[in-house]
């Protein structure tokens, strides 16, 4: 990444959801600066700087390539493996592919959409706060999942999952909805993870520890995958196998 770029990503305006954070953090600044308490003022003033770089919201651009797959998020890939969809979408039991992404606390935090397509169903499901970097976050944490019909029929889906000290998955689409690939649709605050279940039979382009960029890398290819390759089998002793 360049300079140039790197300057635009850290100086990128606030999403809207981080205006109250700001605000309350510049309140502070002023109150221990009109009252002389030097260790209010700074207090203030270093929760507006934080405010400001984690809910930076840069502008991406999606590469034209059809058929592309795009990371919903910023962050670490942590898992790349065969899982099953969250039940309450109602995708059926057949693991596919997941590409678990996990967000830190220095990540842009501000999800995208993986492809064009039409919101089908939104499911919210309260849970634990366990560390998102965990594989058991997938199924024991807090999480907004969506399912995204895409234009030749085949689904697939992503589920915004609270983290350690997450506590708030905030999702900005309706289902029934059209969306773009690259687009934002929501954004969880401090720290969390973004899973995507990828269509049957669409196999992965990334690996573990792989860095994404939302919205611009490229995690799978729809025309690669006919939707009559079967899916990956759940390794043995997962909690995705058969019984």
């Amino acid at each position: 990444m360049d300079l140039g770029r790197t300057l635009r990503m850290v100086m990128a305006p606030p999403h809207r959801a981080g205006l109250p954070f700001i605000a309350g953090g510049v309140v502070v600044a002023i109150l221990g600066g009109l009252l002389l308490t030097r260790w209010l003022f700074w207090l203030g003033l270093a929760f507006t700087l934080f405010c400001l770089y984690f809910f930076r919201d840069p502008e991406r651009f999606p590469p034209a390539r059809r058929g592309a797959v795009l990371a919903p998020a910023d962050g670490k890939v942590v898992s790349v493996a065969p899982a099953v969809p969250p039940a309450e979408l109602g995708l059926g039991e057949q693991p596919r592919w997941r590409v678990a992404t996990f967000l830190s606390v220095l990540d842009v935090h501000v999800n995208r959409m993986p492809a064009d397509g039409t919101v089908t169903r939104i499911a919210y499901r309260h849970g634990k706060f366990v560390n998102a970097a965990l594989d058991k976050a997938s199924e024991d944490n807090e999480r907004n999942a969506l399912a995204l019909r895409l234009p030749d029929g085949r689904d697939m889906a992503v589920v915004q999952i609270a983290g350690l000290i997450a506590r708030r998955i905030l999702c900005h689409v309706r289902e029934g909805e059209r969306v773009t690939g690259g687009e934002r649709f929501g954004i969880i605050r401090f720290g969390s993870r973004t899973d995507l279940y990828l269509p049957e039979g669409v196999q992965p382009l990334v690996v573990e520890g792989q860095t994404m960029i939302g919205g611009e890398t490229v995690i799978a290819l729809l025309e690669d995958a006919p939707a009559s390759r079967p899916a990956p089998a759940a390794p043995p002793g997962s909690p995705f196998s058969p019984a």
